[in-house]
């Protein structure tokens, strides 16, 4: 379908949420075009978050009193004007959720992709925030969603990537318009995740964001702006940390990230420095990848391309779900006469990782726990275990302060 450059002028149903009058590039779902920068595409996970946020928000907020309307500007969405901050929230991937659940508003969440499974995954970090809870299980999963479902929640704001649900069979763009003309606005950016090509109709308006740019621009549409900012400190200090740190160049070690429902049948393989935020707590340690670009990211591999590959850690997507065992899969690897000859293998360096569409609250755990499983003598060993929930780490080990980060989701900072 065509790019609809035809700017709309009716009202939505809602008269507290809605576009603005002018979206960027003159369309209702045109991406950013002019007023951005090559920070925006740049790899900037080892910038200061604070620097980020001072340099964006002038171009992609218009300051206004608090009870007037305000405007938020993001590709592939371009700008949307809010009367007042949005309440009911649909997400479609766990990123988006993550960032309304850091800003306090988890509770308002409506739906994510895999419910039951986010919400354990969550819970295996939340357990180590005091006073945080998440309750995602039985929310409606959002994957395939429908339009009907859409009008039935009745969400005032779309926290999903218009560009992504788009590429869902039953969609198109006439559908996608119609949604945030007549429900609400669309905010979201899911193809920065590793940095994917749009579908045709977005083809040179789409702008890719780090994990931590974007939820900058989430928090300005929910109006957590100082939520957003403490965060973002706690970040910047765990990255100087990690920088001073860091070992040279040739004591770095080579990893590969895996994920598999059966690690014998069929297991996907994801490079390491690949841009996207899916590898945003990974890119800051420099690690080497373990596969030299000899396979694209996302691809499926076996036990004989592992080997080639021969990781020095390898990391496993999931490992921290409550249904996974790491021990059994490292059993399942020290039993294969192939696998069994990994490096990563036979030294014990098989570690559990989180969710690929991480939340900032899981980007902090997740910067901590690579950081030990990269280079434990200058963070501090990971403990071996068989999964989740995330261990125990002693105070003066912990790259962040848990009540300190408890204390800003809860609003008591």
């Amino acid at each position: 379908m065509e790019h609809d450059e035809t700017p709309r002028t009716g009202l939505t149903r809602r008269d507290y949420v809605k576009y603005g009058g002018a979206a960027v590039g003159g369309g209702l779902l045109a991406g950013c075009t002019g007023g951005s920068d090559s920070a925006s595409t740049a790899d900037a996970d080892t910038e200061s978050a604070a620097k980020t946020a001072t340099e964006a928000t002038t171009d992609t907020e218009t300051e206004t009193p608090a009870d007037a309307s305000y405007s938020v500007t993001m590709s592939p969405v371009g700008t949307v004007e809010f009367d007042e901050p949005p309440q009911s929230i649909f997400t479609r991937l766990s990123h988006h959720a993550g960032m309304a659940f850091a800003l306090g508003r988890g509770d308002d969440v409506n739906a994510v992709n895999g419910p039951a499974y986010y919400d354990a995954t969550w819970k295996q970090f939340t357990a180590r925030l005091p006073g945080v809870e998440v309750n995602w299980a039985d929310l409606y999963p959002s994957w395939e969603t429908s339009k009907e479902k859409l009008y039935e929640l009745d969400s005032d704001v779309h926290l999903a990537d218009p560009a992504s649900v788009v590429q869902l069979e039953q969609w198109d763009m006439g559908d996608v318009e119609e949604v945030a003309e007549n429900v609400s606005p669309w905010f979201g950016n899911s193809l920065s995740a590793r940095h994917s090509s749009p579908t045709d109709e977005w083809t040179g308006d789409y702008e890719y964001y780090t994990l931590w740019e974007q939820f900058e621009k989430v928090a300005q549409v929910l109006r957590e702006e100082e939520r957003y900012e403490a965060l973002a400190a706690v970040r910047d200090d765990v990255l100087a940390e990690i920088e001073a740190g860091l070992p040279p160049e040739d004591e770095r070690p080579s990893v590969a990230l895996l994920t598999a429902s059966d690690i014998e049948k069929q297991v996907w393989a994801y490079t390491v420095g690949n841009p996207g935020f899916m590898t945003s707590h990974i890119r800051p340690l420099e690690p080497h990848d373990a596969f030299e670009g000899s396979i694209e990211s996302g691809s499926t591999v076996d036990f004989e391309a592992l080997l080639e590959a021969d990781p020095d850690v390898v990391l496993f997507l999931s490992g921290m779900q409550p249904s996974v065992s790491m021990n059994d899969l490292r059993a399942t690897l020290e039993a294969d006469p192939v696998a069994a000859e990994i490096s990563a293998v036979q030294n014990g360096r098989v570690y559990p990782q989180g969710a690929r569409y991480q939340g900032p609250i899981l980007n902090l755990f997740q910067l901590e726990m690579s950081a030990k499983q990269f280079h434990p003598e200058a963070f501090g060993e990971w403990p071996t275990s068989d999964g989740g929930p995330y261990p125990e780490i002693p105070g003066d080990e912990q790259l962040f302060d848990r009540q300190r980060v408890a204390d800003i989701v809860t609003g008591d900072f």
